[in-house]
């Protein structure tokens, strides 16, 4: 299992589409989590996430369907479901998550050596504002939120088995390929 976590806007789900894309020989399997958050964009539900409304998340907390949710922001929750996480290990595939750091630090506290973690950093605060704000997917607002937050999920960066810092997004995107492959291997 490959764990990618990072502040939103470093560009971790940028380089675990670049791996799935052009790394078929990795054999890597996205594991989809759920939100409770609206679709962002083109995503799809059962895609990029399984959106649910924050009754329904909560229904699925209660019944303990989850290897680790987290309430990001006020009713938005983010989770993986246990359920599609061992059936796709069952199958034999390789799952990467791309979660939200406290999940990142669960699902490998989970799962131990059979897990790899990284942590993709931003070179800077300023550097993360200015790709949010590029990015055009936020309103100020969710920005600034976005940003405040930040702060603190860099602190996370110690616990995870790699930290990659995306100042340059081809230089993180070969350091990932090769720390996934020597996992894999």
């Amino acid at each position: 299992m490959i764990i990618v976590s990072a502040p939103s806007g470093s560009g971790k789900s940028t380089i675990v589409n670049w791996l799935m894309k052009e790394h078929p020989e990795l054999q890597l399997y996205f594991s989809i989590s759920c939100t409770s958050r609206a679709p962002r964009g083109e995503e799809k539900d059962g895609v990029e996430y399984f959106f649910l409304t924050p009754d329904a998340f909560k229904e699925k907390i209660a019944n303990n369907e989850f290897l680790e949710y987290e309430e990001v922001y006020e009713n938005r929750f983010y989770g993986t479901l246990k359920a599609q996480v061992e059936r796709q290990r069952e199958a034999g595939q390789n799952v990467v998550f791309d979660v939200d750091v406290k999940g990142g630090v669960n699902i490998k506290n989970h799962y131990g050596d059979e897990a790899l973690s990284l942590f993709i950093q931003p070179p800077s605060v300023e550097e993360l504002r200015r790709r949010l704000e590029h990015r055009g997917t936020d309103t100020p607002e969710a920005i600034e939120q976005r940003l405040a937050k930040a702060g603190y999920e860099m602190t996370f960066a110690p616990q995870f088995d790699h930290v990659i810092v995306n100042d340059d997004l081809e230089k993180a995107k070969q350091e990932t390929l090769r720390v996934v492959s020597d996992f894999l291997k």
